[in-house]
């Protein structure tokens, strides 16, 4: 039986899986290898060489996208007084303290991203068992814990991502859609990779960025020239 209908075996052709392709050849090649009819989303999955279950290796980060994901994110803030204000101000879809927390607790979800002021942690806290497994717990590191909500609203609002790598040691992310043009995702794509490049744990011995694959939703994967990602620690 066939894995692939006939649309994707095509597509597939204009793919040397030998060849390890340049960021600027891959994003073009990946919006020629689309087979689905709706704007597919672009990702990028990047296996690393560290070892996840060690305090120091394990990556977690964020980066603005200059163009963004081509998604509307559902912003939730929990914030009182001055910064509830300034949340509403920035963009923000929901705000409330423990108003909010109380109707999380009841179910509701609609929201993509939480930020939350440093004074309403010990309340978003307790919300740890519906926001921890749905990666939605707001964290320092990334920045979605803060005194200038505002700030994160609009980041996250402007294509602010997070990252963090899995048990496998692969970090995997949308850098676009297929309706992007490829400039846009080739800007994207590198401000990603110099993200992930300049994330590189001091302890970290030999090979750090192993493999990098790009592909669309329903697309083939694009295999990335590594070197050309380690390059990009040489930006700035």
């Amino acid at each position: 039986m066939a894995k692939h209908g006939k649309k994707y075996r095509e597509v597939a052709k204009k793919v040397d899986a030998k060849t390890r392709y340049g960021i600027d050849d891959a994003c073009r090649l990946v919006k020629e290898t689309k087979t689905a009819k709706f704007d597919e989303s672009i990702d990028i999955a990047v296996n690393l060489g560290v070892d996840p279950r060690q305090a120091e290796q394990n990556i977690r980060g964020a980066v603005v996208l200059p163009h963004g994901t081509g998604k509307t994110v559902r912003v939730a803030v929990f914030a009182k007084g001055p910064k509830a204000k300034e949340a509403e101000e920035a963009g923000a879809d929901i705000v409330g303290a423990e108003d909010l927390a109380e109707r999380v607790e009841k179910g509701f979800l609609d929201f993509d991203k939480v930020i939350a002021s440093p004074d309403m942690m010990s309340v978003v806290g307790k919300l740890g068992k519906v926001l921890g497994p749905r990666g939605l717990m707001p964290n320092p590191k990334v920045g979605t814990v803060t005194v200038d909500v505002a700030k994160a609203v609009r980041d996250v609002k402007g294509g602010k991502i997070e990252f963090k790598v899995d048990k496998t040691g692969t970090v995997h992310a949308p850098v676009g859609r297929i309706s992007f043009s490829v400039e846009n995702l080739q800007e994207n794509l590198k401000s990603f990779l110099y993200a992930i490049a300049r994330a590189r744990p001091a302890t970290v011995k030999g090979q750090y960025i192993k493999k990098a694959v790009l592909s669309s939703t329903m697309g083939p994967g694009l295999k990335i020239d590594v070197n050309q990602v380690l390059s990009l620690t040489e930006r700035g």
